[in-house]
This record gives C-alpha cells, structure tokens and sequence, in this order.
C-alpha cells in the first residue's frame, strides 16, 4: 500500500474522477489494497508491527489516486462486521434531517493532529454506488457507519473531515442530534 497522504496534499482538495467499468488491473488491486490496510490496521499485532494507524475507512485520494473509490470496514462493538465494502462512484441519494455526530469527533488517516469539536453530519443516509464487480447497489446505514461513509465520500469530493467544525463554537450542535458514542 502506498503511504497515506497527508493533509496539505492538493489531491485531497480535488474533486475525484468516476471510476471506469470493467475496473482496470490497477484499480482492482487498489480497491483489494485499501481494505487489505483497513483490516490490517484494526488487527492489534499486525498493526503494531507495521506501525499502522487504526482506521474504519480508507479513499483513493488519501493514497494520491484521484478516483471516486473508498474502501470501509465498520466493526460493531461487539466484534462483528457492520459494514465491509468497497464503495465505487457513491453517490448519497437520500438523507435524514436529524444531525449526528461522533462524541469524540473524527479522526482521519490523512491529518495527524487532533482537530477538537463536532462534525456535524446526516444520523441516516441512502448510498448508490457501484461494487467491484461493477454491479450497482443501494445501502441505507446509521449511526456510525453513516458517519464514516459521509466522511469517505467527502474525501472524494475534495472535502475533510475539519470543514465541517463550526470554526467560532466547535463544540456546537441541534438539541435534537444523535451524538454517537
């Protein structure tokens, strides 16, 4: 896997390119690669011995390729998988009106220092978008993995996580929204 990209890149700011069906070689092995990190950044020792941060998802433009591609791997608490998908030309069609947001705010692969305050995001979202195989798929998710496919496909929209932090009181949000623990 190529080294994750840092914020500061401009491939982070750039609106990403569809992806072509039938995948290439390349992005099919980019797409195995991306979840091949995701779910060796959440195994303990293997992350450990390859010094990999933690992550639940993972776009092409964080690893310098400028398609619409992201991988997400979304355990639950109780150890099984929520979500285990590579996302390809997403596209959220529907969303909640009901705010949500992380209690802890979000990290991101791409930017190392801690950026305190709520992202404020959509609790229910409906993504369309296409598998590996090309075959096109409709997801509805909540709670967590909404958060984390909201924060994906921002990636893809030349968007981070930060841009969505109320800049004069960060620790802001609707009396009504979901806040996920």
């Amino acid at each position: 896997m190529k080294d994750i990209v840092r914020d500061g890149d401009p491939v982070l700011r750039a609106v990403a390119q569809p992806v072509a069906f039938p995948l290439s070689a390349e992005d099919k092995k980019l797409a195995d690669d991306m979840m091949e990190y995701l779910v060796n950044s959440q195994d303990p020792e293997i992350a450990k011995k390859h010094q990999l941060r933690a992550g639940v998802g993972l776009a092409a433009p964080q690893v310098g390729v400028s398609i619409k591609m992201a991988a997400v791997l979304v355990p639950g608490d109780d150890g099984k998988i929520l979500l285990k998908e590579v996302l390809c030309n997403p596209v959220i069609v529907r969303e909640s009106v009901k705010p949500a947001a992380l209690a802890e705010g979000e990290g991101c692969l791409s930017v190392d220092e801690d950026i305190p305050g709520y992202v404020v995001r959509h609790d229910r979202i409906t993504i369309q978008y296409q598998n590996v195989a090309g075959e096109k798929k409709s997801i509805r998710v909540k709670d967590y993995p909404a958060i984390v496919c909201q924060h994906e496909i921002d990636h893809l929209n030349g968007h981070l996580f930060y841009d969505h932090i109320n800049k004069k009181n960060p620790f802001s949000i609707a009396p009504d929204a979901v806040i996920v623990q």
